[in-house]
């Protein structure tokens, strides 16, 4: 019983000392809540981007509000609004439309409220401090790259077919990917060494609303139906991997893949499961990887340098302008993954586990 009386005092002692000194216990629980918006649990990117940032802002010694909004552009809102009035110390948006929030964001900054914008940029409102993402323009790159390979072009191979799409119109990414594909697709295109058969170009005539595959699909099927009736659709620029997964639907529905009728190279981006599978059955030929952890870790830094009145990391100053501002950025490197190289960069990086691809 002595033994047990001492041994009580010590921990209480101890723990006196430990809140008097202010352990990482105590200090984690002083830092408040941050507001996490993502746009959707539809894709197994946006939860792990969720997860991630719950992590990396715990690391921190913040707490999180995590919230999906479904795809719906009210209900993201909703969401944010709420998240206003809780009193968050920073909001973290992954926008739906980024064209849509200014009114919320005014809200936040009125109240001081600090927004950080999450992989897509947030347009027409001075009230977002920081972007944190990928060199997007990089990522099409990447991607169109990968086709290039694929089809021998450097090597002056050709000509070939190939047809173009593009992400949503309402997500300002999207034509950063477009761009950067083109930039290395259009020297070959204007050659001839590339032939868009049905003359689709330009992101008025290719997005894909909601980046939706349901939606890719019916335009590759009616594509195919229109234009290869007999000539064979040898690429397809394919801007994320749900996009590529309607894309190979529609082309396997008509014999790609089987038989005689070799399969289309099919780009992508998000190294998500379903596609990294797709790729080690020599379907999808190519993704590009972004380490959301990474980026997650990345922001959560941001939001800590901003409420310790520290200085913000960032390494861009001059790319992102939202229509009002040039927001201050940090730019991660996006990575092109395809057979070769998945167990390495995939894998091996944890990213993904072995059995996941199973």
């Amino acid at each position: 019983m002595k033994t047990r009386r001492t041994t009580l005092k010590t921990l209480v002692a101890g723990l006196a000392l430990g809140f008097a000194i202010g352990t990482p216990m105590a200090h984690a629980q002083d830092k408040g809540m941050v507001g996490v918006s993502m746009p959707t649990k539809s894709s197994t990117r946006w939860i792990s981007d969720g997860n991630s940032m719950v992590s990396a802002l715990a690391a921190k010694g913040y707490k999180a509000d995590l919230q999906f909004a479904d795809d719906d552009i009210p209900n993201q809102l909703a969401q944010i609004e709420n998240m206003i009035t809780k009193g968050v110390k920073v909001l973290v948006i992954a926008a739906i439309d980024g064209t849509t929030l200014s009114n919320a964001l005014q809200k936040a900054a009125d109240k001081g409220i600090k927004v950080v914008s999450y992989d897509r940029l947030i347009v027409g409102s001075k009230n977002v401090d920081y972007y944190a993402t990928f060199d997007n323009f990089q990522v099409g790159v990447l991607q169109a790259q990968s086709l290039e390979k694929a089809l021998g072009l450097k090597e002056g191979k050709g000509p070939f077919n190939i047809e173009l799409f593009g992400g949503s119109s309402d997500d300002n990414n999207a034509f950063f990917f477009y761009d950067g594909a083109m930039s290395v697709l259009q020297p070959y295109i204007d050659k001839g060494k590339l032939v868009v058969q049905s003359k689709q170009l330009g992101m008025t005539k290719v997005s894909t609303l909601r980046w939706d595959g349901a939606v890719a699909q019916a335009r590759m099927e009616n594509l195919l139906s229109a234009y290869y009736g007999k000539a064979h659709l040898d690429a397809v620029l394919s801007p994320y991997d749900g996009i590529s997964i309607g894309i190979l639907s529609a082309l396997k529905g008509v014999g790609y893949g089987s038989g005689k009728q070799a399969m289309a190279f099919v780009s992508g981006q998000d190294a998500e499961v379903p596609s990294v599978k797709s790729i080690i059955r020599k379907e999808q030929y190519s993704t590009v990887f972004k380490d959301t952890r990474e980026l997650a870790k990345v922001t959560a830094g941001m939001v800590d340098a901003m409420m310790s009145g520290k200085k913000v990391e960032i390494n861009d100053t001059k790319t992102y302008n939202n229509k009002v501002k040039v927001v201050p950025s940090y730019l991660l490197k996006p990575v092109s993954v395809d057979l070769s190289n998945y167990k390495q960069v995939l894998v091996g990086s944890g990213y993904i586990k072995e059995e996941q691809l199973k």
